[in-house]
């Protein structure tokens, strides 16, 4: 078994700990975990794990646990645009340009597109997209909002118990990330 593979057994098994427990809880710990890495074994932890929440959930409405992890993953892309919005003197043209493309990203659930991002600035960046994804994640947990769908952002909200409070969440959620990235960010010359 490789390392990555150990990791994800790991992270698996100590959500499915969780399950069961605080739906709080379990949204906070989904929703950060999907903004660690943007696509890397931790991300993948919490999105197998919420996939696999599915089909167990299907005939009560769907899957509070896929929720969050959506709605976690599509903080960082979206908390870019928010932050190269509000704080235009600490980006450069380029990234600001490229925090208008994150809006589609964010939307469609491609937390990669904070990638760059995170791995230019990794000390202010990540704790500030984790922050936001864990806050997005934990609310969606405490309102019990489900989930049918494991993947598809904006383009399957209408699969969730609650549309207009989910993509409150998700806003709710970037803006906290964006701001707080924004501030910890020095200006560019």
């Amino acid at each position: 078994m490789s390392i990555i593979s150990m990791i994800l057994v790991v992270f698996v098994a100590f959500l499915a700990g969780l399950e069961g427990g605080s739906a709080v809880l379990l949204g906070i710990v989904l929703g950060g975990m999907m903004a660690v890495d943007m696509g890397g074994p931790v991300n993948k932890a919490a999105y197998v794990f919420g996939t696999g929440t599915l089909a167990a959930t299907v005939s009560s409405g769907g899957s509070v646990a896929m929720a969050a992890v959506m709605a976690g993953g599509m903080v960082p892309p979206l908390a870019i645009f928010v932050a190269t919005l509000l704080f235009k003197d600490k980006f450069t043209k380029e990234e600001r340009n490229s925090g208008l493309t994150n809006i589609i990203m964010g939307l469609s659930f491609i937390t990669e597109g904070a990638i760059p991002f995170g791995a230019a600035d990794p000390a202010r960046a990540i704790p500030s997209f984790i922050l936001g994804s864990a806050v997005a994640g934990g609310l969606v947990g405490l309102a019990g909002i489900k989930l049918m769908a494991p993947h598809g952002g904006i383009f399957v909200i209408a699969l969730t118990s609650n549309a207009l409070l989910y993509l409150v969440f998700v806003l709710i959620g970037a803006i906290v990330s964006g701001v707080v990235y924004g501030y910890l960010r020095k200006p560019q010359a």
